[in-house]
Formats: C-alpha cells, structure tokens, sequence
C-alpha cells in the first residue's frame, strides 16, 4: 500500500460509518472498473445528462472561460 493510500484511509477512519460505507461503495466501484453502483441523486445524473448533451453538440468552454476559471481556483 502506498503512502497516500494510508493517509487516505487514516483520514477514512475518522469519519462516521455511513460516510465511510459511501467511500468504500465508491472505491470498491473505481476498482471493479464500474462506477455504477455509486448512487447519484437526481439533480446530479440531470446534470452529467446535460454535460454529455453539451459535449455531443461541441458546445465547450471557451479558452478564455478556462482560464478564468484556472485564475478564480489559484490554477
């Protein structure tokens, strides 16, 4: 096990159990390549929908909005 794997785990440990029942789910569903079994609720699956619809028709962020971004995020 690496080192930022057990720093990721001591700091799992600290949290209460439905949280860490939620980040074992999602490990267990990144490492079985299927994130499937992670459970979104409506809004988000709404808006990975419209993301991917957006995608579909080229509809991306300009180069300036990026790096606007970037700059608000210290990027």
């Amino acid at each position: 096990m690496t080192k930022l794997l057990e720093q990721a785990i001591a700091k799992a440990q600290a949290l209460p159990p439905e949280d860490q029942d939620a980040l074992a789910l999602a490990m267990l569903s990144l490492t079985e390549g299927d994130a499937s079994g992670y459970p979104i609720d409506d809004a988000t699956r709404a808006a990975i929908l419209e993301g991917l619809a957006e995608a579909d028709r080229g509809d991306y962020a300009s180069d300036e909005e990026v790096a606007a971004a970037d700059k608000r995020h210290g990027i």
